[in-house]
Formats: C-alpha cells, sequence, structure tokens
C-alpha cells in the first residue's frame, strides 16, 4: 500500500499560524480523502516554524471501481411512440452510454429515464495531485500575505514543495505571478545545526535534505536536527526545562500557554539557562514573570511550587547551537538586566506618593471617546457599588473597604509600571494600595474586580473583590448598551458577553442575594438621567441580554437541558424572566433541581398530570400567581367526588408550597405533587372523571381554575408547559 507525503518549506511562520494550520489539516485532509474514497491506514500531520507536512500511509493505488445511478428527462419527453428522442439522445450521449443503457423508473413524479453508470477509478496520485492545491488554498489565518509578484497568499512565503508517492516525486507546482515553486523530494534541514551534503540541494543551495520515501520523512528530518512532531518537541522542551530548574535548585514555572507557543518556535530544542541580578528580587514576582514569560518567552524558576519566590534564574529554549550556549545565555541576560532595571526603576518611582495621588491623572485618560475619561468610570462605579451594597446586609466595615476599593481600583493605570506593562493592571494596583497603607481588604479587591479575565479563571473571592468587580463589568455593560454599541455575531469589542457571564457567575458561586432586576433599573436611571438622549429600550435590552447569558450558562457550564432551562426562565413569559432576574440564586437552584430530578425519573412521576393541567389551563383565565383555592373554586359548583377530591388536595398542597417557596426545599413541593399525581389523574380518568370543557360556562372556569391552581403551585418550581416529554 503506497504512502503519500507533503511538505510545505516556508520562511518562519507565526507560531500561533503552526499549531492552527495543522489542526485545520487534521480535519482537512482526512475529510477530503474519504470524499474521493482513497482509504488509509493512519494520516499524520507534522508542523515546525519552517514546515507544515502531512503524512499518508496505506493508501491504495486506485480508487475501487464504482457505480452511479443518474436521473434523466422525463420518460414522456425522452421517448415518443417507443423511439427515443433528442432528449434522450442527448442525455444518453452525456453520460457516455448507449441508447440501450436507458432504463425507465416510476418515481413520486412520474416516469422517468435513468442510467446505471460504471465509473472506473482513477488512480490515487492523479487525486493527491488535484487535492494539494486545495489544502494549501483552504488554509486560514491571521495576516496572510502576497510575495513576489502574485496572488497567491500564506503567512509566510512558500519556498519549496516536498511531494513523493513512495519513492516517485508527484509532479506539483505553485505559482505566485513570477514566483513559481514546483515540487521535488528535498525538504530543508536545520538552519544552524545541519550541514547539508556537497554540492548542496534545495532551492537557494543551502540545507537540502533529501528523502528517498514518503515513509522516511520524520527520521530524515531528525538526522537533520529538525523534529517535526510537534507533541515529541513539546516533551523534549518540558522535560528539558524541568531539568534545566531542578539543576539550578529550583522549580519550573511551566504554564501551558507558553509551552505551547514556544513549541512554535523552535524545530530543535536546547534549554539554556541564564542568570540576572538578586538585586531584581525586591521586585513583585509578577513583575519579574511577566517581564521573563510575556516579553521575552522564558522559563522563570521558583525556589517552591507551591510559592511565587523566584530565584534569580530564568530558562530560554534556544533554536541554536547546543555548543554556544553560553553566547546565548549572555545574550539573554543582557535582555532581561535591562527590562528587569526599567521595571525597578518605574516601581521605585511609583512608590514616591500613596496610590490615592494618582486619581487626579485619571482624569487624562480616555475610557471611551462618548462616555469620558476613566476618572469619570470611576464614579460612576462607585456610585453602582454603594447601590449593591444598598441591597446586602454587610457592616459598616466592609461597606467602607467597597467604597475605598471602588473609589482607588483604577488608580493604578496611570502608574509608570502599568504604562510599561499593561498586563500588570489590577496586580500593582494590589502592591502600591498595601505599600500606601491600606487595608488588606481594599488592596485585594483592586486585584480581583478584574477577575475573571478569561474563560476558566478564578473568580474574585472576597466580597469587596465581587462587589467591586460586579460594579465595574455592570459600568461597562450599561454604558457601552446605552450608547447602541451592542455586541452582534462574533464582534464584541468590549467583551460584553464576558462581563456578563463575569456577574453572573460570581452572583452565583458567591451566593449574593442581588436583585439584578432592580439594579439594572438603578443603573439605567442614573445613565438615562445624565444622557436623555438614551434609547428607551435600554433596560429591555439589558434585561434580554443577561437573559441570554443566564441560559447559555444553564446549558453550556451547567449541563442542564434546553427545555428545563426554559422552564426556569420563561419562554414569553415576563413574570418568569422577571422573577429569575430578581433573585439569580434561585434560578439556579431550581434549575440544577429539575436537572437531577429529570436525571433520577422523578420528574416523570408529575410529568404528566401537571403537564396536562398547564396545558388546560391556559384556555382559563386564572392568574398565575394565585394559590388558595377559596379565592377561585366554588366547591358548591362540584358534579363529581373528583372534584372535591382535587379541591381539598389543593387545600393540603398550599401550606407545603408556601413552605418550599419560603425555604427553597423544592423536593418538598415535588413530593406533594407526587402525592396527588393520583387524585388528578382521577379527575381526569377516572371512575369519577370530568369534561372539563363543559357546556356550563361556570362549571367550565370552575374546572379550568381548578387546573390553573395545580399549574400554579407547580409554577413556583417551574413552567412545566416548557418542559418536553422525553418518551
Amino acid at each position: 500500500m503506497p504512502n503519500f507525503l507533503l511538505e510545505l518549506g516556508t520562511e518562519e511562520l507565526p507560531a500561533s499560524f503552526v499549531t492552527g494550520s495543522a489542526q485545520q489539516w487534521q480535519r482537512l485532509v482526512p475529510a477530503t480523502l474519504a470524499e474521493e474514497s482513497l482509504t488509509n491506514d493512519s494520516i499524520n500531520v507534522y508542523a515546525t516554524p519552517r514546515r507544515l507536512a502531512v503524512l499518508v500511509k496505506g493508501l491504495p493505488v486506485k480508487q475501487l471501481d464504482r457505480e452511479e445511478e443518474v436521473k434523466g428527462p422525463p420518460a414522456s419527453s425522452a421517448f415518443k411512440d417507443g423511439k427515443p428522442t433528442k432528449a434522450a439522445e442527448g442525455f444518453a450521449k452525456k453520460q457516455g452510454v448507449e441508447i440501450d443503457a436507458l432504463e425507465v423508473r416510476a418515481t413520486d413524479k412520474g416516469d422517468f429515464v435513468f442510467v446505471l453508470k460504471k465509473i472506473p477509478g482513477r488512480m490515487s496520485a492523479d487525486i493527491l495531485a488535484e487535492l494539494v492545491p486545495q489544502w494549501i488554498n483552504k488554509l486560514e489565518g491571521k495576516r496572510f500575505m502576497r510575495w513576489a509578484d502574485g496572488d497567491l497568499k500564506f503567512p509566510r512565503p512558500i519556498r519549496s514543495i516536498a511531494a513523493l508517492f513512495d519513492d516517485t516525486v508527484l509532479p506539483i507546482t505553485l505559482v505566485s505571478g513570477s514566483d513559481t515553486v514546483k515540487s521535488d523530494r528535498i525538504s530543508q534541514g536545520h538552519r544552524v545545526l545541519y550541514t547539508p551534503p556537497t554540492p548542496p540541494l534545495g532551492k537557494g543551495g543551502t540545507g537540502g535534505v533529501s528523502i528517498p520515501q514518503a515513509e522516511d520523512y520524520v527520521e530524515c528530518l531528525r538526522a537533520a536536527c529538525v523534529e517535526v512532531d510537534r507533541t515529541q518537541r513539546k516533551n523534549q522542551i518540558k522535560a528539558q526545562v524541568e531539568a534545566a530548574a531542578t539543576k539550578q535548585g529550583g522549580y519550573a514555572d511551566i504554564t501551558e500557554d507558553l509551552l505551547e507557543e514556544v513549541t512554535d518556535l523552535v524545530e530543535w530544542p536546547n534549554a539554556v539557562v541564564g542568570k540576572f541580578d538578586e538585586d531584581f528580587l525586591i521586585l513583585p514576582p509578577e513583575v519579574i514573570t511577566t517581564i521573563i514569560v510575556t516579553n521575552q518567552r522564558y522559563f522563570p524558576i521558583l525556589k517552591s511550587p507551591d510559592y511565587p519566590e523566584l530565584l534569580p534564574y530564568f530558562i530560554t529554549i534556544s533554536n541554536g547551537d547546543p555548543a554556544k550556549a553560553a553566547i546565548i545565555a549572555a545574550g539573554n541576560e543582557r535582555v532581561v538586566r535591562a527590562r528587569l532595571a526599567d521595571g525597578q526603576f518605574f516601581y521605585k518611582a511609583d512608590l514616591v506618593k500613596p496610590l490615592e495621588d494618582y486619581l487626579p491623572k485619571l482624569a487624562t485618560v480616555t475610557f471611551q471617546e462618548d462616555l469620558g475619561t476613566v476618572r469619570a468610570k470611576v464614579d460612576r462605579l462607585c456610585k453602582i457599588a454603594s447601590l449593591i451594597v444598598n441591597q446586602l446586609q454587610i457592616t459598616d466595615e466592609e461597606q467602607a473597604y467597597i467604597a475605598r476599593a471602588a473609589l482607588l481600583c483604577k488608580a493604578d493605570l496611570v502608574t509608570q509600571m502599568v504604562y510599561e506593562l499593561p498586563e500588570m493592571q489590577g496586580i500593582m494596583g494590589q502592591k502600591y494600595a498595601l505599600a500606601s497603607g491600606e487595608p488588606e481588604a481594599v488592596a485585594t479587591a483592586i486585584f480581583e474586580h478584574y477577575l475573571p479575565k478569561g474563560a476558566g479563571d478564578n473568580l474574585p473571592q472576597t466580597l469587596t473583590g465581587q462587589i467591586v468587580g460586579i460594579a465595574d463589568k455592570l459600568d461597562t455593560l450599561v454604558s457601552i448598551f446605552g450608547l447602541g454599541m451592542l455586541p452582534t455575531g462574533s464582534s464584541d469589542p468590549f467583551a460584553l458577553r464576558r462581563a456578563a457571564n463575569a456577574i453572573t457567575n460570581i452572583i452565583w458561586a458567591a451566593q449574593l442575594p442581588i436583585n439584578l432586576h432592580q439594579l439594572l433599573a438603578e443603573v439605567v436611571a442614573e445613565f438615562t438621567a445624565a444622557r436623555p438622549e438614551t434609547s428607551a429600550e435600554l433596560l429591555s435590552q439589558l434585561y434580554e441580554f443577561f437573559l441570554q447569558r443566564i441560559r447559555t450558562l444553564l446549558q453550556e457550564e451547567k449541563n442542564v437541558d434546553y427545555d428545563l432551562v426554559n422552564a426556569v426562565l420563561g419562554e414569553n413569559d415576563p413574570e418568569y424572566t422577571e422573577r429569575a432576574l430578581r433573585d439569580l440564586l434561585d434560578a439556579l437552584e431550581r434549575a440544577l433541581f429539575l436537572q437531577q430530578i429529570r436525571n433520577d425519573n422523578t420528574l416523570d412521576l408529575i410529568y404528566e398530570t401537571v403537564n396536562r393541567s398547564t396545558r388546560l389551563a391556559a384556555q382559563g383565565d386564572l392568574d398565575k400567581v394565585e394559590l388558595e383555592p377559596k379565592n377561585a373554586v366554588k366547591p358548591e359548583l362540584f358534579q363529581k367526588s373528583s372534584e372535591q377530591a382535587f379541591y381539598d388536595a389543593v387545600v393540603q398542597l398550599v401550606p407545603q408550597t408556601l413552605l418550599s417557596k419560603q425555604t427553597r426545599n423544592y423536593q418538598q413541593l415535588v413530593d406533594s405533587l407526587t402525592e396527588i399525581a393520583p387524585t388528578v389523574s382521577n379527575f381526569f380518568d377516572g371512575p369519577e372523571s370530568v369534561l372539563v370543557m363543559d357546556s356550563d360556562p361556570e362549571i367550565k372556569q370552575n374546572r379550568l381554575n381548578l387546573l390553573g391552581l395545580l399549574r400554579n403551585h407547580a409554577r413556583v418550581l417551574a413552567d412545566f408547559g416548557a418542559i418536553v416529554n422525553r418518551f
């Protein structure tokens, strides 16, 4: 069974594209081969900064022959008086068959002409030659470029193509204007470590590696000091970094993001240890790691795996000659020393005055063109924080911490350190607040109010951080919505979806009894008072936006079925949607409880009777919040004993429902509904069953009200009309 190799040799690719392109080919190549019925034993995609390759093993020499049924013109057009017409002759000619091969068959739309074509399989090599340009042209990514004078786009110029079908070069040509690249069996070895044969091979005359057969690709490149297997490179880097850190008496701080990026920056990794002056350790560890990791892509070394105290060393992954490690380390040390010296200068300069003294300078920084300065945002944020405080029962001391943290939370934005290293916002605010003598609760909140910074990030853990964080995000949401800049599709430049998700998750995780419905109304009122021209739909837009986010979080993060989410949040049901926004904790609890009783089949015990009652009650006019039978039902109109039994059961249900509503013990409500389910079933289908839609309007309404009461009691938990029967 033949093997096929394709390698695109390029100039240095962006690290993000190396991984992204490999992932795209891992999806695209198998899909297109399957479409062509080219079975295979395995498909491996390889990627380095200078190449993208795919090796397909166990291909057939050619496709299998196949038959294809083709539908032609209607029989009435193809034949007249039993003789073929021009339509039949044209169809036969187009399909490459004789007239005798045509068959007439009956279909739903009448009789039609069909032909069964035998299609011989094509040679796999020919198909692959056609697929390769598709694989190249369908790759997507950021900042594609043109080179030479052609229209071909790729992140970096393509300089070579190696294409082998076993040991035979598959002829492929890429043309970009006057620049033409033709396939051969030549790849490129490591720029520094590989010594090419004499005479040099390959375009440009340097680094040529001749590949005898497709299956030899990986070993040939390893012999030329190129590890094309990305997983192998990643594992080698991790092992080398850990070993180097251990040699220095510490522990490597290996973050997954940095490891992934560095893997795509080198072809033959070599760990090199650098050192910096211990005097720089007076800087906050976060400053040093930001400079080392974010700016330089180096790995820091910790004294302990559980504590962020640093050793004065770092590890860089070189793509150069290991024999020159000392020279490489010295060069890296010069860069790190200069950056740390700058950081030390900024740190000392910022500490000259307390954090509060930076507040006036916030008036010189624009938050958003139409919303004014960051100082104006701080004023709004402080007001929102006070509105949240008004809803919560917290101590005077905590209120003071919240007010202080809200005032200072953005002050570090105008310090020299954060100006130079924006990633340090919040972190330096915390450091400078402590240095200024602020309470630890205030300092921690300044850091925490930015959390979470992304999906999966930590949430703020302190009450002060939670409230200031909610206030900050809520100000951004209301202000940007107020300008009419709503997120659309994938466009969300102000990360408003993330902000709404964060607010919801903070409330849920911290169990904060915040009435979001009221809070949004108050914040919108403040905003519109200052901007009378604001759309009257602002508040309803925000309500709907939050409901969408809550719906998404319940389904995707809490794994609640979509119909159960609808049953909790309501569908076109203002009373229910308002209830969810008034009490997010209750909405979460009800959704999780519904999922639980569905999973353990308890829901099935009450579903049929409650759902049937809910559907019929919709034809009446009983208020959906009424729970008291004596206010809605007239026992004197009962005609069957099942009506009285139903009524008595609902009377007994009232205290149970009220207690469940008060304590949120919804199991108690479900138990009560389960207990009366047989009584309701007897009302519908038992020996004493009744016709709900009686001809007497008064009796009909009385029975509908009885069903409406059951619906209302069940609605304390969920809108059962939105729940879908799984069977």
